[in-house]
């Protein structure tokens, strides 16, 4: 007997019996099963290889010794049987008539006997009865598809979902879904019936012809089906409905970029149009957001006597077509009621709505209490309906949202108090002295850090000379600010005093120091530092040797690489035309020559401010008239890249370029910083520019006195008639009275040489040098005192008066205004 003519009837063992229960014939399967060649098994009769004897079948439906009986079967049951190789096996069988006993002759009659081992048969039957529970279920669809991917079998959950045929065998998925959603389906299906890699779990929207709404989501597992020789003959899929787990992810999703995508900017527009932009899609067709007005100036909002509050249509999102206008009145209640204010100027109230041509659903953006806005989301009328999870939704959206514009509006405030404060302590951005023209350019960062402490001066000093500063202060907000002031101040005291510019940034290195131990202090609380457990040392106070008197001193000292800022100071000379210039860890300044060239000043950096314990060199160089010096902070050159060398580079091309086009400082200061965009910075950036100017030989005059007191005279002569040259005849008696004073006291009170020197620049300078270092001080004099009336008489007689130390002694200075001036 042969089976492939039957594949159904593989792994099943038959033979062919008479009436008188002799085999006469049997299949390979058989064979296998029985351990037993054909050539043994035709003409033994069946008893002899039962392992217990069976009674003569009885009637179609008569039970067996072993199972039972079928209509239809001459006999069914299960038997066990001894092998050719001894083991015993339980098998089911099935007895079939083929030919009945012809006239009574039982031996002309022909059986056929089937039998498959028990286990094998117990397997069919669960497989059987899987099969038809499978298709019973309907918690899932489940699909039966031929070769070309048409339904064969379904049970009747396929997709519950309205516009289903009501027979679907026969069809394709693109008979009665969208095309898109059939194609999609379709793709997997068929890499599947190609790869026979099942298919699991794989996520896609299905959506009807007749009703292209939502749609639902499903999950689709998938596997091939095969012949038992191989032949593929179809797959079976699985379709499992997860819309509301789906959704559920969905929502958490959306809550997750909402978060994410309104908590990248510090702005309050960025953040509004940030929400806007994440709700587009699956959620809403038409998004718009009402922001208070008071918000974007940083205030908190507060309604009006009505208890409603005016809002700014901040950020709309959607098709163009469908946008509404931007710049709207809005007005909100303080329960969430909205009413918009048409072009009419009549009131439109609107609420949570089901409207014409959409679906429309709004929740109040509310923070620590405080109403600040509304947002409204919009949906077109043909598809799904807002639900109540979708409102409650939109109110999580809009409460995380909410905090984010808080935050903007906190931050907003801050940083504009924090630029005013800043720039309220600069000077102005274009200032000209009679050394140099100055134009300045400040651009804050906008990172979250906030304004930085960059900051920077022009002061004028005696003798016509200024002092060009520029510093930056680490960290950011109102704190660098307000240290920027104190550093600021500390400098222009610091320079009244004409000091040098490596001394000064002594000066200014242990005030820093200083404040950095009162900011441990001021942490702490207390300036008991070992009463608390806490090192000294950390906080920059450290241990010196007992004094003499046997007392424990301790000395505020921070530790290294602990420091408060950078700063250059430079000075310039206008009458000898040298720049004098020292670092506290600043880059140094460049410089555009008349001749094109530019170059950085050899400028030796020190340390920055607050390490203390190091010193500070000075460079001194000489600049032609019209030369551009450029003073500025790093941010400048770090340009947003880290690249330093690259950015110095950049910088002194653009200085040649503006300086060979010969632009106003104030154009080539912005030329200059072209390109630095708020939102590239990670620093604030300062520049000053600083064309230089030269006080020509003829506008000055020295003169060498003798320490004689009648050589007094011969000053006043001689300064008047400088005067007169001069054009300034005005400040003749004046200036003889000032020289008679300074000139008196020094030849008095210090002897040896005396210099006098006259500077006619933006004001007339007067100055006395002699070879003491003993500085005058101004007194009151009493009635009866005969003397110390001169310097109040010269501090009365001029503008200003001071004096400096000079490698050789000291100088005093006067400064009168001009005619006219």
């Amino acid at each position: 007997m042969d089976n492939s003519r039957f594949p159904f009837l593989d792994g099943v063992a038959g033979v062919v019996v008479d009436g008188g229960g002799r085999i006469l014939d049997c299949t390979a399967a058989a064979e296998a099963l029985l351990a037993l060649p054909a050539a043994v098994l035709r003409g033994r009769p069946v008893r002899e290889l039962l392992a217990a004897p069976v009674e003569p079948a009885g009637p179609a439906e008569s039970a067996g010794p072993h199972g039972y009986a079928e209509r239809g079967a001459a006999w069914a049951g299960r038997v066990s049987v001894r092998t050719g190789d001894g083991r015993l096996m339980p098998i089911e069988v099935r007895l079939l008539a083929l030919r009945g006993a012809a006239g009574g002759d039982r031996a002309a009659a022909r059986y056929v006997v089937l039998g498959a081992p028990a286990s094998t048969a117990d397997r069919w039957r669960q497989d059987q009865a899987f099969t038809r529970e499978l298709f019973l279920q309907d918690r899932f669809g489940l699909v039966v598809f031929d070769q070309d991917l048409r339904i064969v079998r379904t049970n009747t959950h396929l997709l519950p979902y309205s516009g289903m045929p009501i027979t679907l065998t026969g069809r394709r998925l693109s008979d009665f879904l969208q095309p898109q959603d059939a194609a999609a389906v379709e793709q997997h299906l068929r890499e599947v019936m190609e790869s026979g890699k099942p298919l699991v779990l794989a996520e896609e929207l299905a959506r009807t012809v007749i009703d292209p709404r939502g749609g639902r989501m499903m999950a689709i597992s998938a596997f091939r089906l095969q012949s038992s020789d191989g032949a593929v003959i179809g797959l079976t899929a699985l379709f499992n409905d997860i819309t509301e787990q789906y959704r559920t992810r969905r929502r958490l999703a959306l809550l997750h970029q909402v978060t994410a995508a309104t908590g990248r900017s510090l702005s309050v527009t960025d953040s509004a149009e940030q929400l806007a932009a994440a709700l587009i899609g699956n959620f809403a067709d038409v998004v718009t957001v009402d922001v208070a007005a008071a918000v974007f100036g940083g205030e908190e909002p507060a309604p009006d006597p009505e208890g409603r509050l005016l809002l700014r249509r901040t950020a709309v999102a959607g098709p163009p077509e469908a946008l509404p206008a931007t710049g709207d009145t809005v007005l909100v209640g303080a329960d969430g009621e909205t009413v918009l204010v048409g072009p009419d100027g009549q009131d439109e109230t609107g609420a949570l709505a089901d409207l014409a041509e959409a679906w429309l659903i709004t929740a109040p953006l509310s923070a620590r209490g405080v109403l600040l806005g509304r947002i409204s989301a919009r949906r077109d009328r043909w598809k799904d309906a807002y639900e109540e999870e979708d409102a409650a939704l939109l109110r999580e959206v809009a409460a995380r949202a909410a905090l984010a514009l808080d935050n903007a509006r906190r931050y907003t405030r801050e940083h504009r108090a924090a630029i005013g404060l800043q720039r309220s302590l600069l000077p102005p951005a274009v200032r000209s002295v009679a050394a140099v023209s100055t134009a300045s350019v400040y651009l804050p960062t906008d990172t979250v850090g906030g304004v930085g402490g960059d900051w920077f001066d022009v002061i004028p000093l005696s003798s016509a000379r200024v002092a060009l500063v520029v510093g930056d202060v680490t960290g950011h907000g109102l704190h660098a600010s307000a240290t920027m002031g104190r550093l600021r101040t500390a400098v222009r005291t610091l320079a009244d005093l004409d000091l040098e510019p490596e001394e000064l940034l002594v000066h200014l290195d242990d005030l820093v120091a200083q404040l950095l131990v009162e900011a441990a202090l001021a942490a702490d609380g207390d300036d008991d530092l070992e009463a608390d457990g806490l090192h000294p040392a950390r906080y920059g106070v450290v241990a010196e040797p007992p004094d003499e008197e046997g007392r424990n001193v301790r000395r505020a000292r921070p530790e290294p690489g602990s420091f408060g800022g950078t700063c250059l100071y430079a000075v310039y000379d206008p009458v000898s035309r040298t720049c004098t210039v020292a670092s506290a860890g600043h880059p140094p300044p460049a410089v555009a020559h008349p001749d094109g060239s530019t170059e950085y000043l050899p400028v030796v950096p020190g340390p920055p401010l607050g390490v203390g314990g190091l010193p500070f060199e000075s460079v001194k160089v000489l600049l032609e008239p019209g030369s551009v010096l450029a003073l500025y902070t790093d941010g400048l050159i770090e340009r947003g890249d880290g690249d330093i060398d690259t950015g110095m580079a950049e910088l002194t091309r653009r200085l040649a370029v503006v300086r060979s086009q010969g632009l106003p400082l104030p154009e080539a200061g912005q030329r200059i910083i072209a390109g630095l965009p708020p939102t590239r910075l990670h620093d604030d950036v300062t520049l000053l520019l600083a064309r230089t100017k030269a006080v020509a030989a003829a506008d000055t005059a020295v003169w060498s006195v003798e320490p004689d007191p009648a050589a007094v005279a011969k000053v006043r002569e001689d300064a008047t008639a400088t005067l007169e040259a001069w054009g300034l005849e005005d400040l003749a008696f004046t200036t003889e009275l000032v020289l008679s004073e300074l000139v008196t006291n020094a030849i008095r009170y210090a002897g040896g040489p005396v210099v006098v020197r006259l500077i006619r620049a933006d004001t007339l300078t007067c100055e006395v040098s002699d070879g003491s270092s003993t500085q005058p001080r101004m007194r009151r004099a009493r009635l009866t005192d005969e003397g110390g009336r001169g310097l109040y008489l010269v501090a009365q007689l001029t503008n200003r008066w001071g004096s400096r130390y000079t490698a050789s002694g000291k100088t005093i200075w006067t400064e009168q205004e001009l005619p006219g001036e």
